[in-house]
Order: C-alpha cells, then structure tokens, then sequence
C-alpha cells in the first residue's frame, strides 16, 4: 500500500536574514556600514532540504518547532508555500523562533544563529503517525538540538521499524565538540550520513580516531592519509552508514566501506551558496527514492547543490526533476576506487 509521504524531514527551520558582501571584519563602535543586498528567506538546513524534495516532486512532511510569533508564521507560510505538509510543525507556546543572520563576504559567510526554541525540539515533536507513514526519514541540524539529538536513534530505529530509510546531515557543531558520545549511537539506525568535506574530517577524527590513516585507494594525490575527504569517508562508513561527502568544485564522493564513488561537480557560476549542501541533500534523497544507481545519485546530487546556487536564499532557484537531471547529464559518470 503506498505511503501518504515519501520523505519526513525533523529539524530546523527558521527565517533567514542574508546582508551582504561584507567587509571581511565588520566595524564595531556603531558605525553604520551600506552593502549591496539584504533579504528576508526561508532558513534552516532542515526546511531548505525539505522545499528542496517538494521542488523536486516528492511527497515531503515536516516536523519541528517554531515559535507563537510572527518569525513562526513567516516559516509555516513559507514552508507550505512550498508544497510541505506542516500539519506538524508545533508551536512554543514560550520561546522564539529561531532567527539567523547570515553575513557574505565572496564565496564565504559567517553564519550568527538565535537558537530560540531550537533546544525545546524533540521526540514530542516528531509524530509515530509519520514515521510509519513515510517511506525516507532525514533529519538536519544534529548539533543544534540536544533534546531531539539524543532521541534521534531512537526515531530513526522507529522509522526503520516501519520499513523507512534514514539520512542525517549533521552541519556545523558550533561547539566544535563533534560529541562521539552523542552521536555515535545515531549512526547505528543512520542509512545515509551526508557531511561536507569539513564537517567529515571532524567527524572522523573524533568519531574513529586513528582508523582513517590509510587512504582509499584511487583518492586524489591531495587527499593525504587521515586528512582528505575520501579518508574521512572510509573511517565514518566503518561505522555503519553509507558516507556521502559534499566538497564544493570538487564535485562529491561516497564511500560504503568497501568502495569508493566519485562525481564531478557541475559548473556553476553562484549568486549565493547558502543552503547549496542541503538542496544536494534533497536531491540525492530523490535520487535513491527513484531507484538511481549511487554514481547516478551522486550525480544527480551535485546537479541539485549546483543549481540551487542561481538565486540568493537556499530555496528560490532549487530545480525540478527534470533541470536537475539534465544538468547531471553533463558531468562525467562517478568513478569507482
């Protein structure tokens, strides 16, 4: 019998206020500074990868929190908007919504976040009903939400109770700690682990320490053992979870344990990269609901992340089905190591 949904996606969602360029250091002693841009978007890894899978034809739910005010309506607006089931996506009855400014300086930004309600998220928040009536569980935001971190194992054995597959983008701990304690459980009901290359070399070195001081073989001359993304990636999949590494123009990598797979990155020339890692999420999600192949996937993957990258905001130039497989047309099959 099919699934009322195809994908839920737990986490954040907030609104994103992006200024920029920015001087590389901004000045302090209220002086007032003009730059080109500011806008009011759509944010929050979760919520980007969520519009990102509605975008691209799947049947998306989200389950979070936002606050009882007007960042809140401006999120549940936004979201639905989008074609994303918010019939869960509950309301604090005390704390804010999240907000975050994000400043760009390039191709580089800081990113300044209010966390607001984000502690208050948690199982509570995350429905059985959908659980079992979706055929993909991902989450995002890992560091952001200990309630909802330490639970999240728990959910995603759920979901694959009922016969759902799992993805986790961790992001940023913005604590650096990268708590082995805290999420080392979770990878143990984790089918995907979509880091970027940063993001992977951190998780690996606290993760499994010491076991990525061999290279896989095939990786680039600069992927240096224990350093580069492709070592990452053979540490963490020792873990469990198939590794799906974002790395910017070098296009993306996963590795399963045993092998490694490569794709080139799809050219772009990028307006605005924010929310470019989560849109990749969405689109490799997308990928394997529609039976791809991991090359293909890959592939795929990298188109969405590129694509996304047209427009300021993580939403507003996502691409359907059929632009992101077009443009994945144009890159080299992935490579096998």
């Amino acid at each position: 019998m099919p699934r009322p949904f195809d994908l839920l996606v737990i986490g954040d969602a907030n609104p994103d206020v992006v200024v920029g360029p920015v001087p590389r250091t901004p000045e302090f002693g209220q002086r007032e500074q003009l730059v080109d841009t500011g806008r009011l978007l759509l944010g929050g890894s979760a919520a980007i990868t969520a519009c990102g899978a509605a975008r691209l034809g799947l049947r998306v739910a989200f389950a979070g929190r936002v606050g009882d005010d007007a960042a809140g309506a401006f999120v549940r607006t936004a979201l639905a908007g989008r074609g994303v089931d918010v019939s869960a996506l509950a309301t604090d009855p005390e704390l804010p919504t999240p907000l975050t400014t994000v400043l760009t300086h390039g191709a580089d930004r800081a990113i300044l976040t209010a966390p607001g309600c984000l502690a208050a998220t948690g199982p509570q928040d995350v429905p059985d009903r959908l659980l079992a009536a979706s055929r993909h569980v991902h989450a995002g935001s890992f560091f952001l939400m200990p309630r909802l971190a330490r639970s999240l194992g728990d959910l995603f054995a759920r979901a694959r109770g009922h016969g759902a597959a799992t993805s986790l983008d961790t992001n940023d701990d913005p604590a650096q700690r990268w708590d082995p304690e805290l999420l080392g459980p979770v990878l143990k009901s984790v089918d995907h682990l979509l880091p970027n290359a940063a993001e992977a070399r951190a998780l690996a070195a606290t993760l499994a320490p010491g076991s990525a001081d061999e290279v896989s073989e095939g990786a680039p001359e600069g992927d240096r053992p224990g350093t580069g993304p492709a070592s990452a990636a053979a540490a963490l999949a020792r873990l469990g979870p198939l590794v799906v590494v974002k790395d910017g123009a070098a296009g993306a990598l996963a590795h399963d344990g045993a092998v490694l797979t490569r794709t080139a990155a799809v050219p772009a020339d990028p307006v605005d990269t924010v929310g470019a890692g989560d849109s990749f999420d969405a689109g490799f999600i997308a990928a394997v609901l529609h039976g791809l192949d991991l090359p293909a996937a890959l592939s795929f993957a990298a188109a969405c992340g590129a694509l996304s990258t047209r427009a300021h905001g993580g939403t507003a130039a996502q691409p359907t089905w059929d632009e992101a497989r077009a443009a994945a047309l144009t890159t080299r099959p992935g490579s096998h190591a």
